[in-house]
């Protein structure tokens, strides 16, 4: 039965290749929102580190980490859209130019 649901849904092996890069791919831009985020928010809210963070540095914190999240989910919508949208010019151009 496990065979029959591989045949299923990963009907060709170049289907499964490009499901897994997408993967590893969001994957990859999830640690580098991460890390984006501490770099810009730690610095600019927590300017002395020490073995506890205030209210303040802790509200700073979330405020920042959450306007920098909205701002890399609108990039990431756009540039999707513009992919698309290419995709779909170069689909359409490919079949009328014959």
């Amino acid at each position: 039965m496990d065979s029959f649901n591989t045949t299923v849904a990963g009907s060709d092996p170049k289907s499964q290749i490009m499901n897994q890069i997408r993967q590893e791919a969001a994957m990859h831009n999830a640690r580098q929102l991460i890390e984006k985020i501490n770099e810009h928010c730690f610095e600019r809210c927590i300017p002395k580190p020490g073995t506890s963070i205030s209210r303040g540095e802790e509200s700073c914190f979330s405020s920042c980490m959450e306007k920098y999240m909205s701002s890399w989910n609108a990039i990431s919508r756009q540039y999707v859209q513009r992919i698309q949208k290419e995709q779909a010019a170069q689909e359409a151009g490919g079949f009328g130019g014959i």
